[in-house]
């Protein structure tokens, strides 16, 4: 399959240029993609940010360097990985290998190994992936916002504690109120690959202007949608949704991530029930 290929090339580019240094743009050309869409593919597909897969490689490669090469400083290994001085590459060796680099020269030593990335096609087929496609004009919402590390998935706990919290403290409450016959969204916007986070949002669309104060606005702008629809209980229902989006919808589409806000919609009901059913909205483009 030609994406499986060009993602493996992308690999094999960051594994040759490891200690030059890696600009995503040309990492994503390789893949021939948008920076945006491989970003969001690899972390979707890898569990890890390309910025986290870049650091582990390094630091064992670092170490593997450490523990046969007793003749090279340090500093030189820090330098060479990228670290602006042996102080931080110290901390985030130790991080990684639980010991210091200088430890990792000792015989004998317990060294962590992040194995180098290989994509395996995997042919499934046997369960169609309805979509639609729409077309939306640019929407103000208003609701309460929040900063999301990706690090590590950090994602998967801070965006469900989130929603907890906005619904023990009565924000989610607050939202709905304004306009009771819109359903809530889960925004996701503001990507920053680099500095591995976004911005996430549980929100009303305003139609009604709504002047509450205690509230953020922003716009979602203007799009083509690739919009899915999730049948189950929450939230492995739409996880599964997110999961075939990227492992299977894409790579068998000619679309790519438009690199704008995606959300999910959630009409009322009981989100536990067998028969629930939301959406997954992603912004799409034609490659």
């Amino acid at each position: 399959m030609e994406w499986l290929n060009k993602m493996m090339d992308a690999i094999d580019y960051m594994e040759v240029n490891m200690v030059e240094g890696l600009k995503i743009e040309n990492i994503a050309q390789v893949a021939c993609s948008s920076p945006f869409h491989f970003q969001r593919m690899f972390h979707m597909l890898t569990g890890f940010t390309i910025a986290e897969y870049i650091r582990n490689r390094k630091l064992t490669l670092a170490a593997q360097e450490l523990a046969i090469s007793s003749n090279v400083k340090v500093i030189d290994i820090a330098f060479k990985y990228g670290y602006d001085s042996p102080e931080s590459f110290a901390r985030a060796f130790r991080k990684a290998h639980g010991i210091s680099p200088s430890e990792a020269r000792q015989s004998g030593v317990n060294l962590k190994a992040f194995p180098r990335i290989s994509f395996q096609l995997s042919l499934k087929g046997d369960k169609d992936m309805d979509y639609k496609i729409v077309q939306k004009k640019a929407f103000q919402v208003i609701g309460k916002e929040l900063t999301v590390s990706t690090k590590n998935q950090k994602q998967l706990q801070m965006i469900p504690h989130f929603w907890d919290e906005c619904e023990a403290n009565g924000v989610v409450s607050k939202i709905c109120s304004l306009d009771p016959k819109q359903p809530l969204l889960g925004i996701c916007m503001d990507f920053e690959h680099d500095k591995e986070q976004f911005s996430y949002m549980i929100a009303i669309e305003d139609i009604q202007n709504s002047t509450n104060t205690e509230l953020e606005r922003r716009e979602i702008p203007a799009s083509t949608w690739a919009v899915f629809t999730s049948i189950g209980p929450m939230p492995h229902a739409i996880q599964t949704v997110w999961h075939r989006i990227f492992q299977e919808w894409f790579p068998a589409t000619g679309f790519e991530h438009a690199g704008t806000p995606e959300f999910e919609v959630y009409p009322p009901g009981d989100g536990s029930a067998e028969d629930y059913q939301c959406e997954v909205w992603i912004p799409i483009i034609k490659k």
